[in-house]
């Protein structure tokens, strides 16, 4: 019996991660396939439900201060038996050699953990809308609450992933709001970043997409400058030799101020669900997100699993739409890679409103036309 695993990243605005992995494993299995559901993310949304359906524990539910400062009710992940259920390989993701942190600090797998996701607390979509934007004022209080939650809660080791947030305040909010890195204690904070950017770069890269002015990102990215000196100075990190301390508007700076272990969202999450366990035992693989663009292949779902998959596994890669000339990061890339368009198999209404049926109709038409002889489809 052939085997697919689905493992879908988020189409932002239309369909999760879960929904639409589910929607491509249904497919294969009504074709007679089986197959494997891994919903993906990056280090942004969808990180605190990919991690719950691997580590377990109880989502719970803290009210805290939102980008504007409003209250939230915000969901994060408690995991009271830590990592102990997860196998050795998924665990060193996170502890080190020898089931330590970085082999030299405490062994979590028996003590509780906590998934936190920043945009669950100062996400764009908390914003009013329909143009709640104000990205000079808003804050990262309320990620800050939630980490004091958990650790409140008894958690030894806290996740969080940073992207998506509405935020470039440098992570002021969310520091502020936890104190000193005393609050901490033995604890561990790793922060899941799903971009590389610099802490001062973060004004300039990301405050247009959260309607930052010209004039508000020369503000912004002056204010970081100075937070940066000021964690240097005050709590002696050095946030400009860290890579990703931008992410999240410089949230993970921020975090990294005191004490946090940044490191790659997506490795992180593919680590910890196993995804290359799984991929190696697929006969087909599929994935994709909202919009393929050049971004895609560089530590996001899309990418990640194509190199998961490298020649050895058939890929079928399904999004919203392309960038123009998306196809050359095809090139040179070993095996075979099918890549469909929502937009232009099914049309841009179809693709924005039924995009989980869209899915299953496209993988079930793979699956019934297995074993593999015709690319399904490719944009022109």
């Amino acid at each position: 019996m052939p085997h697919l695993v689905a493992a879908f990243d988020k189409f932002r605005g239309t369909a999760t991660a879960a929904e639409l992995s589910g929607a491509a494993a249904r497919a294969a299995r009504a074709a007679g396939w089986s197959a494997e559901e891994i919903p993906l993310a990056d280090g942004g949304e969808g990180t605190l439900d990919a991690l719950a359906r691997v580590l377990g524990g109880e989502l719970r539910q803290t009210t805290v201060r939102g980008p504007l400062g409003e209250p939230v009710d915000a969901p994060w992940l408690f995991v009271p038996d830590g990592l102990g259920r997860l196998p050795a390989p998924e665990r060193l993701a996170l502890l080190g050699p020898a089931g330590t942190r970085d082999g030299g600090g405490p062994d979590h797998a028996g003590g509780p953990v906590a998934v936190v996701e920043a945009a669950l607390a100062a996400g764009r979509a908390l914003l009013p809308s329909p143009q709640g934007n104000d990205p000079v004022e808003a804050r990262t209080d309320g990620v800050g609450d939630l980490i004091a939650a958990a650790l409140g809660a008894g958690a030894r080791l806290v996740i969080v992933a940073v992207g998506g947030s509405a935020t470039t305040d440098g992570g002021l909010g969310a520091v502020s709001a936890l104190g000193t890195a005393t609050l901490l204690g033995r604890a561990e904070l790793v922060v899941a970043c799903d971009v590389s950017t610099p802490f001062r770069m973060a004004a300039e890269t990301f405050a247009p997409q959260k309607g930052a002015t010209p004039e508000q990102v020369t503000e912004l990215a002056a204010r970081l400058g100075t937070l940066a000196d000021r964690y240097r100075d005050e709590l002696g990190v050095d946030v400009d030799r860290l890579e990703g301390a931008g992410a999240a508007g410089g949230l993970a700076g921020g975090l990294a101020a005191l004490g946090a272990r940044l490191v790659p969202g997506f490795a992180l999450v593919a680590a910890l669900v196993g995804l290359d366990r799984e991929v190696a035992s697929a006969d087909l693989v599929t994935t994709g997100e909202g919009r393929l663009d050049a971004t895609s292949f560089s530590g996001k779902v899309v990418g990640g699993v194509l190199d998961s998959a490298g020649g050895a596994v058939r890929t079928l890669c399904i999004v919203g739409q392309t960038e123009a000339g998306v196809e050359r990061h095809w090139a040179g890339r070993p095996g075979r890679v099918d890549l469909v368009s929502l937009v232009e198999r099914v049309g841009e209404t179809r693709a924005r409103r039924a995009t989980a049926r869209a899915v299953f109709d496209i993988v079930a038409e793979a699956c019934r036309s297995w074993p593999p002889g015709v690319q399904v489809a490719c944009p022109r």
